[in-house]
């Protein structure tokens, strides 16, 4: 809250607007298609076709191409192929939470003013970076918008951001939460590090440190450089799941929110985590500098945990399989059980009510 991100004002609007949009689902039947009303305050939006469903999201990289252009500045490089991926990844992550295969991504490149593509080595990292991405994701880059917007946008910098449309195919691996029981199993897939959540706060600690993002780390890596680890896309592994039957009940991508964000799904339920990581070191240094709890942490930053799945026990081996197939390191990390809406963190005593975490 401290460096100007607040969700406890941005949920209402998030709110209000699901609920006025609900009532736009009408203009769906004239296509012969209906909404899943329950995809509503998901990460992604769903609608039925005759043997399919569609999903829809729409997402923004936040401000981590900030960091990338300080560290140009220090370094002389550009770092714009692994920001193309961040906003792939931050995209892409959304959509498939709800069991969609991405299809198209569109890009969303806007300047403040056109002299930003000048810079030939860098537009071309964000160009080949963002094709690249879309390799990693499965899905097509259809195309995009690159408005100048002056007035708006600093002429010194780019928003980027973008869309996607994946598809649900078979229907049965529609992902919304509703088949949630007592006793799945929670599994945490690793996250590379701070991913695209929390750098407006990472930015506000650089201006306060003698050397800026140029700061080495316990590891000796200098801050900017470890918030610019490239995100990772979970796509292949969660349809390589799909190709081996595993019955995934939930899944969740861990960025704004944190680990609160491990109840979303709208089923009451307690999600207790037995088995956290060691965080990478960029966010002990963030920890540290802000002198933020624990909690505040854990509520806010993916803290090394990229993706959740929520699957029955005995899918379990197979699923940490497979994430190894795909270079990805995952453990059980807790089970799903009767009670409250919350999320329990034993080894850190941290407990998040439900009412921490309002999105629909």
């Amino acid at each position: 809250a401290s460096s100007g991100v607040r969700y406890d004002l941005m949920d209402p609007v998030k709110k209000l607007a699901q609920r006025k949009a609900q009532a736009t689902a009408k203009h769906l039947k004239q296509f012969n298609m209906k909404e899943v009303a329950s995809s509503r305050g998901e990460s992604a939006y769903v609608w039925e076709e005759k043997d399919s469903y569609r999903a829809f999201v729409m997402e923004g990289l936040g401000t981590k191409n900030l960091v990338a252009d300080a560290m140009q500045q220090i370094t002389g490089k550009s770092y714009y192929r692994n920001i193309a991926q961040d906003t792939v990844a931050t995209i892409v992550n959304d959509l498939i939470v709800v069991g969609a295969a991405p299809l198209v991504v569109n890009a969303y490149f806007a300047v403040g003013d056109s002299n930003w593509f000048a810079n030939k080595q860098r537009s071309k990292d964000l160009v080949e970076g963002f094709a690249d991405a879309c390799d990693l994701a499965g899905s097509v880059w259809g195309g995009g918008e690159t408005p100048t917007l002056k007035g708006i946008i600093n002429p010194e910098t780019i928003d980027l951001g973008g869309s996607a449309i994946g598809i649900i195919k078979p229907k049965s691996r529609l992902v919304l939460g509703d088949q949630l029981t007592d006793g799945d199993a929670i599994i945490f897939v690793e996250s590379s590090g701070i991913h695209t959540n929390g750098l407006t706060l990472a930015r506000t600690i650089a201006t306060k440190l003698a050397k800026g993002f140029a700061t080495l780390l316990s590891d000796g890596t200098p801050f900017g450089e470890a918030l610019l680890t490239q995100s990772y896309i979970y796509a292949k592994l969660v349809q390589a799941l799909f190709e081996k039957n595993v019955d995934i009940h939930y899944m969740v991508h861990v960025t704004g929110h944190g680990l609160r964000k491990l109840m979303r799904a709208t089923k009451p339920f307690t999600y207790e985590i037995k088995e956290i990581p060691n965080p990478q070191p960029v966010f002990e240094f963030i920890q540290k500098q802000s002198e933020n709890s624990d909690e505040e942490m854990y509520g806010n930053f993916n803290m090394g945990v990229g993706f959740a799945i929520y699957t029955p026990i005995k899918h379990v081996k197979t699923v940490l399989s497979i994430a190894k197939q795909h270079k990805l390191n995952a453990w059980h990390a807790g089970f799903v059980k009767k009670g409250p809406k919350q999320v329990v963190i034993k080894q850190k005593n941290i407990v998040f009510e439900g009412k921490s975490l309002e999105v629909r």
